[in-house]
């Protein structure tokens, strides 16, 4: 592990050097933020596929990025090397799990999230060299996340700390009251409100998912790759017919659709 690591060093400080690409010695950490992400989204669709040996692949790629950014700050004349952020990461897991690590003991997953919670607050705080350093409860959410992952994070952090509905049926009775503003607003044409009340709804179904144990974004997910098969299969069938979807009825198409879930 250790060596090959170290020959994946040896490839970017070549490309990076003097005789290396000019491609790659023109990049800088912020001009690499797109792939990584492109990546991760990559590595995230292996996974979800269940094929561990493209997983493997995009792994390497989100490796090879997290590296040569790592490189590139070296470059602009950082004095944190791969070995640093390594330990910083040891350092960070060992601090964080005093029930492996140290003499803490929990009851169950629910105790290891607000004990990580809690630690990284202090983390926070220490870090902040006396400063007056943000002190609320969503003070650690990323900004970037994206929005159905941030909305399930949200209400995750407000039920820890007892903001939440009291039971699912207060929580359903919420999610009609946002269905009937949604109406009135579809109604008045106001497009500002009506994108408004839209996500008010999807804001409060995203906490009813969480209560069961569903994340939205994977839902999501989800819905859409099924929903694409079926089109796919529909397609292929009008297409045998030497047509295209846009030029056939819609009765047609449902039905076909109607076959398509039927294959499944």
């Amino acid at each position: 592990m250790s060596r090959s690591f170290d020959k994946l060093l040896d490839v970017i400080d070549a490309l990076l050097g003097p005789e290396g690409c000019p491609w790659d010695r023109e990049q800088t950490p912020h001009t690499l933020c797109d792939y990584v992400i492109e990546e991760a989204f990559e590595m995230v669709e292996a996974i979800r596929a269940g094929n561990p040996v493209e997983a493997a692949e995009e792994m390497g790629d989100l490796l090879f990025l997290l590296c040569f950014i790592n490189r590139c700050y070296l470059k602009q004349g950082s004095d944190i090397s791969m070995d640093d952020t390594l330990d910083m990461i040891r350092r960070k897991m060992i601090r964080r799990h005093p029930h492996v690590f140290g003499e803490e003991s929990v009851k169950g997953a629910g105790d290891v999230i607000t004990n990580w919670e809690k630690i990284k607050r202090e983390e926070k705080a220490e870090a902040a060299n006396g400063d007056e350093p943000p002190k609320g409860v969503f003070s650690s959410l990323p900004k970037g996340l994206p929005p159905l992952l941030r909305a399930y994070r949200i209400h995750s952090k407000a039920a820890r700390n007892g903001f939440t509905w009291a039971t699912d049926a207060d929580l359903e009775g919420q999610l009609a009251s946002e269905w009937k503003e949604w109406q009135e607003a579809a109604a008045s044409g106001d497009q500002q409100r009506k994108e408004e009340e839209f996500g008010d709804y999807l804001f409060t179904l995203v906490e009813l998912g969480r209560r069961h144990t569903i994340k939205a974004n994977s839902a999501l997910h989800d819905a859409n790759t099924k929903f694409l098969t079926r089109f796919d299969r529909m397609e292929h069938a009008v297409q045998t017919q030497g047509k295209d979807v846009a030029d056939v009825d819609l009765d047609t198409l449902n039905s076909l659709w109607d076959t398509a879930k039927k294959e499944e």
